[in-house]
């Protein structure tokens, strides 16, 4: 079982007949996936999607894959295949097309149809190729044939890669739902022929590899929407991802019945519904939704709101209701459904969201105390089916955390693939598929770019750090006015702390050592700006830290005058 090393350089050039590949993202995390192939000298692009930032990214709106790798060779890019159109599959392509507009994107017809409506936001015009499950495209020397998967997105498609180096199956994010909403399977069949056929890479989604058995079916939420409907004493307000049209379905279903209207809540909502609804996705009866705007005048327990800010999202509309900073005040008659899984690392901000609500007195029905959502993603049991219809030369887990990847390579193993064939990897590292053997060869930078406001890239891992030492600790400036000619203080020091739990006064103490500081950096001959700044810096720390035990940011400011 071979896996990544701290210590791997950068990779050989390409092998003469071998097959490379090299994920950008969505190893070791959930989200920002996106994997790069290259034959011949030419480039197949797999998914590119966006990581949603942590706690530890404050004033991050979104992260995305590093496209320096690729950078030089856009020329070189057959197509990007999409195989869904979930934001971590799809929602860094704009940023790609910012750098080469005329890729061709490849996916089903709501996959592009979600993704058109995001590009029109950045005023990019796309080149689109709708496929469908059982089509195949020629791509250059990468023959690609497209597999039906259900997942909690309609239109899922895994994809089948064909070069002279061998076959790869890449599965995209997927679950075996033997009951779909919509009566689209998974393909097994379609999975078995090319295991026949032999797979000489089977890349597999890992995100619920740890999760014995198989997935509930979608259908079983059914009857707990139902209930939820049947008890709820006035507003409904139902959060869920705003690409998550099965369950949207289920909402609407349960509302004529109930005889309730609904309003949907949030941009990115009433843009994925209108273009699933469009494409005849969604079925959504006449007279059924009302505008926000008619929300006054509808008696409570005749409305359903369905929202974004399942994750806990902080901008939000169900973040914002919690906090009493939308519109839509919630009170202690309402309920509230969070109908989607949790996502790794989210914990924290959904059970912030659910107290926030809970204060102001609404019943809050979530996946811990109700049934009111299955995962998108194959089990361990599904995954084992898989691997055992599949019969792969070699496996590589995608689209996980380390322990799912981890997880995923011990089911590989039991179903009998070589501990050699079996390559755990991680962003940025280097696979080449030679001789029917996959191996990891060396690596390249994948590291995040961020997106802050209107900035792509500018704000580094530095300034986040700076942004937690503000955020956690606070600050401290530090104006000294001196001499210009002689370096000795005219003016000040005059302190201001903010955050820092220090008044502005209590600074009175270090006031002189600081007058002694500079005193004697103008006796020395010192009058580096820079060096001043450092013995004011170095000053004022010393003194919070032995009196504090805090470590606010210095920022000392001289003004030669």
């Amino acid at each position: 079982m071979s896996h990544p090393h701290p210590d791997l350089s950068d990779p050989p050039a390409p092998p003469d007949g071998g097959l490379r590949i090299v994920a950008l993202g969505g190893l070791g995390e959930i989200g920002r996936n996106m994997t790069v192939f290259e034959y011949a000298g030419r480039l197949l692009v797999v998914d590119c999607g966006v990581l949603f930032p942590e706690t530890e990214q404050p004033g991050v709106d979104l992260i995305l894959p590093d496209f320096e790798y690729i950078r030089d060779r856009l020329d070189d890019i057959e197509a990007v295949i999409l195989t869904h159109g979930h934001e971590d599959h799809i929602g860094a392509v704009p940023y790609l097309l910012r750098e080469r507009r005329d890729i061709p994107l490849i996916g089903s017809k709501l996959t592009l149809a979600l993704l058109e409506a995001k590009l029109t936001e950045h005023r990019i015009k796309p080149v689109t190729d709708v496929v469908k499950e059982g089509e195949r495209r020629d791509l250059g020397p990468f023959g690609c044939d497209f597999l039906a998967v259900n997942h909690s997105i309609p239109d899922a498609l895994a994809v089948a890669v064909r070069t002279p180096a061998g076959l790869v199956l890449h599965t995209g994010d997927f679950k075996m739902d033997q009951l779909p909403l919509d009566g689209r399977l998974t393909d097994l069949p379609g999975f078995a022929r090319l295991g026949a056929e032999g797979i000489d890479l089977l890349m597999s989604d890992s995100t619920n590899s740890e999760v014995p058995g198989f997935v509930t079916s979608e259908r079983n939420i059914g009857p707990v929407v139902d209930e939820v409907f049947r008890t709820a004493q006035e507003r409904l307000i139902v959060a869920c991802f705003a690409s998550h049209i099965h369950r949207v379905q289920q909402v609407l279903d349960a509302a004529v019945a109930n005889g309730r209207k609904v309003c949907f809540v949030g941009r990115s909502m009433v843009r994925n519904m209108g273009v699933a609804r469009e494409l005849g996705y969604l079925s959504v009866p006449d007279g059924i939704m009302v505008d926000q705007k008619e929300l006054d005048d509808i008696p409570g327990d005749r409305l359903v709101l369905v929202c974004t800010g399942s994750q806990g999202e902080p901008m939000s509309a169900l973040s914002r209701m919690a906090n009493r900073d939308h519109s839509i005040r919630i009170t202690d008659r309402d309920t509230v459904m969070l109908a989607s899984s949790l996502i790794p690392g989210n914990e924290t901000a959904v059970n912030r969201v659910i107290n926030g609500l809970t204060r102001w007195g609404a019943r809050v029905v979530h996946k811990g105390n109700a049934l009111v959502h299955v995962s998108g993603h194959a089990s361990a049991g599904e995954l084992l089916y898989v691997l055992n219809v599949t019969k792969p030369a070699n496996f590589m887990p995608i689209h996980g955390e380390w322990r799912h990847l981890r997880a995923h390579a011990k089911l590989a193993a039991l179903t009998g693939v070589p501990d050699e064939g079996i390559v755990i990897a991680e962003d940025g590292v280097v696979v080449d598929l030679v001789d029917g053997r996959a191996r990891i060869v060396g690596a390249v930078p994948a590291g995040y770019v961020y997106v802050d406001g209107l900035s792509v890239g500018e704000v580094t891992e530095t300034s986040l750090k700076d942004r937690r030492i503000l955020g956690e600790e606070g600050f401290v400036s530090i104006v000294v006015g001196i001499d210009s000619t002689s370096g000795k203080v005219v003016a000040g020091p005059e302190i201001h702390a903010r955050g820092a739990g220090i008044l502005n006064e209590d600074f009175d103490e270090v006031i002189g050592r600081i007058d002694d500081v500079l005193r004697d950096a103008a006796g020395n001959g010192v009058n580096d700006q820079h060096q001043l700044h450092q013995l004011i810096r170095r000053t004022v720390g010393k003194w919070v830290s032995d009196n504090y035990r805090r470590r606010p940011m210095i920022i000392p400011v001289v003004v030669e005058v």
